[in-house]
C-alpha cells in the first residue's frame, strides 16, 4: 500500500496522491499554481521526478526535493524502484552493430542512443547541439559513442554523419523533430512549415537515402522512424507537424515494401504524449489550442523517453525480426479512443 511506503522522488504520482501526506502535499502544489488533481491523471503512472522535465523549466529539482523532505518528517529517505515500469537492459543485444541516432542529446533520442550503448552496440549520436552531445558522451565513458554536430536538412552534415558511421550501418533511428505552434493551416506561417516539415521530413528522408546503399551493400538493415498520433489522426498537432508526421508514416510504409526483399526493415513509432520537456515555440496559436485543447486532454497517459527507446529498439533489434512497414502506436492506448 502506498501509505505504508517511503515516498521518494521516483515514487509514481500516483503514490504520492493515495498517501495521506504527499497527496495534500501535492495537491497543495497543484491549487498554488492554479491546476487541479484532474490535470495529472494521463501523468498518474510516471514518476514524481518527471515533473521536473515536464514542466519546460517552470519546476526546479528543488521543488521535488522539498516534497520527499515534508513526505517523510524532514528526512530523505534510501531511494527505492518504485511500483512503476522499470527499463530492463537486454546485454548483447546490439554487440557488433552500428547505429545511427539523431536528436540524441536530448529526450527520446538520448534515451533510445543510451540503451542501444548499454546493449553493447556502437552509437553515432547526431545533434545540433555539441554541448548536449559531449554530456551525453560523458554520462556513458565506457561507451562506444561517435558524436556529430550537425543539421540533418543540410547535405554536408548528412555526409560527415555517413562518414562517421563507416562502411557498415545497421540501423538507423530517426529521432530528431520538432513541434510546430498548433496553427490551422490559414494561420501556418511559411517559416513554421518549412522548419518543421525540413526536420521532421525532410532530414529523415535525406539520411535514410544516404544510410540505404550500404544496408542494400549487406543486405540487411534496420529503420525505425519517429511518427506521432499525428501520423494517425487530425486532432493532435497544427498543420505542419500533422502533415510532417502523415508524411513520415508513407515515407516508412513506401520504403518498407520497396526494401524488404533486400533484408531491409523500415518501421515506424507513433509516440502519444511523452515527457521531454522539448518546448513549444512562442506565440502558440489561440485559435489552434482551444479546438485541440479537449483532444488533448483525452490522452491516457504520458510516457517517458525511456519507454519510447525500448519500443524504439524493439523494432531496430534483430527482435523485430518478422516486422517490416509497422507503424507501432506507442501512445499508452490513445489510438484506439
Amino acid at each position: 500500500m502506498a501509505q505504508n511506503k517511503a515516498l521518494t522522488a521516483n515514487s509514481t504520482i500516483g503514490e504520492w496522491l493515495e498517501h495521506p501526506v504527499g497527496g495534500d502535499l501535492v495537491r497543495g502544489l497543484l491549487a498554488a499554481s492554479g491546476a487541479s488533481e484532474e490535470t495529472l491523471a494521463p501523468v498518474k503512472g510516471l514518476a514524481l521526478q518527471q515533473l521536473v522535465a515536464m514542466s519546460q523549466g517552470q519546476m526546479p529539482q528543488s521543488v521535488v526535493d522539498d516534497l520527499v523532505l515534508k513526505a517523510n518528517g524532514g528526512v530523505m529517505p534510501e531511494d527505492t524502484e518504485s511500483g512503476g515500469w522499470t527499463e530492463r537492459v537486454t546485454s548483447g543485444r546490439f554487440a557488433g552493430k552500428t547505429v545511427i541516432v539523431t536528436g540524441a542529446a536530448s529526450g527520446i533520442g538520448r534515451a533510445t542512443a543510451s540503451r542501444i550503448v548499454r546493449e553493447g552496440g556502437r552509437v553515432v549520436a547526431v545533434d545540433v547541439s555539441a554541448e548536449r552531445l559531449a554530456d551525453f558522451q560523458a554520462s556513458l565513458p565506457d561507451g562506444e559513442i561517435v558524436t556529430v554536430t550537425g543539421d540533418i536538412t543540410a547535405q554536408e552534415s548528412i555526409d560527415e554523419i555517413v562518414a562517421a558511421a563507416g562502411d557498415t550501418i545497421d540501423g538507423l533511428a530517426n529521432v530528431a523533430g520538432i513541434n510546430d505552434d498548433f496553427s490551422p493551416l490559414h494561420e501556418t506561417s511559411d517559416a513554421t512549415w518549412d522548419r518543421v516539415l525540413g526536420v521532421n521530413l525532410t532530414g529523415a528522408f535525406k539520411l535514410t537515402r544516404a544510410v540505404l546503399p550500404a544496408m542494400l551493400k549487406a543486405g540487411r538493415g534496420s529503420v525505425v522512424n519517429v511518427a506521432s498520433e499525428a501520423g494517425l489522426r487530425g486532432n493532435a498537432s497544427g498543420n505542419a507537424y500533422t502533415t510532417s508526421k502523415h508524411a513520415v508514416v508513407g515515407m516508412t510504409r513506401s520504403a518498407a515494401f520497396m526494401y524488404g526483399p533486400q533484408g531491409i526493415r523500415v518501421n515506424a513509432v507513433a509516440p502519444g504524449g511523452v515527457a521531454t520537456g522539448i518546448p513549444f515555440p512562442p506565440n502558440v496559436s489561440q485559435a489552434g489550442s482551444a479546438r485541440l485543447q479537449p483532444f488533448q486532454s483525452a490522452i491516457p497517459t504520458v510516457a517517458t523517453a525511456e519507454q519510447l527507446a525500448a519500443s524504439i529498439t524493439f523494432l531496430l533489434s534483430d527482435d523485430g525480426v518478422n516486422i517490416n512497414g509497422a507503424i507501432l502506436p506507442s501512445d499508452g492506448g490513445w489510438s484506439v479512443q
